[in-house]
């Protein structure tokens, strides 16, 4: 699935090994998990079979959003552009859902 990133840090989260930004060790690498499956999948549906990954759509304002589980505390915000087979997914935030 292709990838884009509405938050440059996160980017560089996922390719740079030296970079940590604010975030722990087990979130730096519960997201670099997360984002070879996303890189891996051939759609969402995909994400919604890996019961752990707790893939949900947003309601309100965010309905246009999804999260998914990166630890007990934070969530993976992602958004889709496009249609398939040529969809893409935005990351958008690492968010502390407590």
């Amino acid at each position: 699935m292709d990838v884009r990133y509405e938050d440059s840090e996160l980017e560089r989260l996922e390719t740079d090994p030296s970079f940590r930004g604010k975030w722990s060790r087990a979130v730096i690498r519960a997201f670099r998990k997360r984002m070879q499956a996303i890189r891996a999948a051939t759609d969402e549906r995909t994400f919604y079979q890996m019961k752990s990954f707790h893939f949900e759509k947003l309601a309100g304002a965010r309905k246009h959003q999804h999260s998914m589980r990166l630890n007990d505390q934070y969530r993976l915000i992602v958004a889709y552009e496009g249609r398939s087979p040529n969809k893409t997914i935005v990351v958008i935030a690492i968010e502390d859902y407590h």
